[in-house]
């Protein structure tokens, strides 16, 4: 995270550029920012999130920066990025997104990790936003990188389950890293088994039967 707290830094100039313009709501304020963090991080942490909100606060005077969280507490939140089916997960956030006054005149949105990969299915549902993606996982991933601090011993336990069986039911339906991972050398299983990547790339038969019967 420190590494990306030095890119972003560096990018000081175009966020403020990125956010002041050409991007207004009807009264010609700057448009609020939403937030989504990846793995094993939180809404709030003070070494990552919370440094990257308060940066960008500062580059950008009078913004209102909205860095989502996924449950009713900082360790929820945590905990969901590992464990929350993605898709509860983006049903959540769009109704939260859809109820919020200070965001009915659109809105940016920036997305960290498998935050941008959930932001990006955001942006499907509720179009009225500008979304920046940084280091996400789009065509999924096939290896768990290292968690930092604290959660460093839950990615090991869930390295161990995606390499084991990913595509089963059970660590299908609770993994939340398992809904993105896509095995090269077993794409007929990621197909037929994957619960979320697999969807929203149009790659499985779920979906295709969806477009197909979803009315134009």
């Amino acid at each position: 995270m420190t590494t990306l707290l030095r890119l972003l830094l560096g990018a000081g100039p175009l966020l403020s550029q990125l956010f002041l313009s050409p991007v207004h709501g009807s009264d010609n304020a700057t448009l609020p920012l939403v937030m989504w963090h990846g793995m094993g991080d939180s809404c709030c942490n003070p070494l990552s999130m919370g440094s990257i909100k308060k940066m960008i606060e500062e580059a950008v005077p009078g913004i209102d920066v909205l860095s989502l969280m996924i449950g009713k507490t900082v360790i929820q939140d945590t905990e969901n990025g590992f464990f929350m089916d993605v898709n509860e997960q983006v049903s959540m956030v769009c109704s939260q997104l859809a109820q919020d006054p200070k965001l009915k005149d659109g809105y940016n949105a920036m997305g960290f990790s498998q935050g941008g990969q959930f932001l990006n299915i955001v942006f499907h549902s509720l179009p009225d936003s500008c979304v920046m993606i940084l280091f996400s996982t789009f065509t999924g991933v096939y290896g768990l990188p290292r968690c930092p601090g604290e959660s460093s011993h839950i990615c090991d336990w869930i390295r161990k389950e995606l390499n084991s069986g990913a595509y089963t039911d059970i660590v299908q339906k609770h993994l939340v890293q398992a809904q993105y991972w896509h095995d090269p050398l077993n794409d007929d299983l990621y197909k037929k088994h994957s619960l979320f990547l697999a969807d929203i790339n149009q790659d499985s038969c779920r979906t295709a039967l969806l477009i197909q019967l979803t009315p134009r």
